[in-house]
């Protein structure tokens, strides 16, 4: 009786524990809700039109390039990123590259070649920035793929 008394404790035990998640989990963690319109401003403020692209900004000519590089930056997708995915991107852009380039062309050593704004972007930036880059994007339903009729 003992011993299932004390398995049953243990049991419990082990799913409270696993029910916690580690120190560097992103669990809890939410930013303020930001501004659209002051993350544009941020968006043309760090120059991030000379690399990406977003309707209604400008590119932003930059003397001696030899290939300008556009990543585009919103429009119809099939999935709208996440909020922690957006600030990921903008805080750590070596954390996933930018698909459909080349790595040569977005990266160096695998790290990105994206200006690393940590230490002159403010929280209050960020969180308009991605206020400002969610607006951009339009969720565009994926279409059925047609079937012949069952039996055929």
């Amino acid at each position: 009786m003992k011993t299932l008394l004390l398995s049953g404790w243990l049991a419990i035990l082990l799913a409270v524990v696993g029910c916690v998640p580690p120190p560097q989990s992103g669990k809890g963690f939410t930013l303020p809700e930001g501004d659209a319109e002051k993350g544009k401003e941020a968006f043309v403020t760090l120059k991030c039109n000379a690399c990406h692209q977003v309707e209604g900004i400008d590119r932003l000519a930059v003397e001696g390039e030899q290939k300008p590089l556009s990543i585009p930056l919103g429009g119809e997708v099939t999935r709208i990123s996440t909020y922690g995915e957006l600030v990921t991107s903008i805080i750590n852009p070596s954390h996933k590259l930018a698909g459909g380039f080349q790595p040569e062309e977005v990266s160096t050593d695998g790290q990105s070649k994206m200006t690393n704004y940590n230490d002159v972007l403010t929280v209050t930036q960020l969180t308009n920035l991605v206020k400002f880059l969610q607006s951009k994007y339009e969720l565009r339903a994926i279409e059925p793929t047609p079937y012949p009729p069952y039996g055929y």
